[in-house]
């Protein structure tokens, strides 16, 4: 089964920053980062959502953007984070974003 992802000239900016912006799917790129780029079977991922559909909705997202690339083997698909393609596309994205997103929001006051 072929999944298509875009090609690295194909990836913008504000996809990525898009589809980082929800937290469920920014969860799974820091996994994906902390795995140090081997590829991962999409069912690690089940604790972080509710179901497999919410699953392979966010994996998909991910893939679509061009953050990461899923491959499948037999019945399984394993994922893997474009951290190549994506720092020599952005640098210092990937690790600010997964940085801050281990950071506790900061408490603001609502504007008057």
């Amino acid at each position: 089964m072929f999944l298509p992802h875009p090609h690295a000239d194909q990836i913008a900016l504000p996809n990525v920053l898009a589809v980082l912006g929800d937290p469920t799917r920014l969860a799974i790129v820091a996994e994906l980062a902390r795995k140090n780029g081997g590829p991962v079977p999409c069912g690690h991922f089940m604790d972080l959502c509710s179901s497999k559909t919410n699953l392979s909705y966010h994996l998909a997202k991910l893939r679509e953007a061009g953050i990461t690339r899923t491959e499948a083997v037999g019945t399984s698909r394993f994922t893997t984070l474009r951290r190549e393609e994506l720092d020599r596309l952005f640098p210092g994205l990937l690790d600010s974003v997964i940085a801050a997103a281990g950071k506790p929001a900061l408490a603001t006051e609502p504007v008057r």
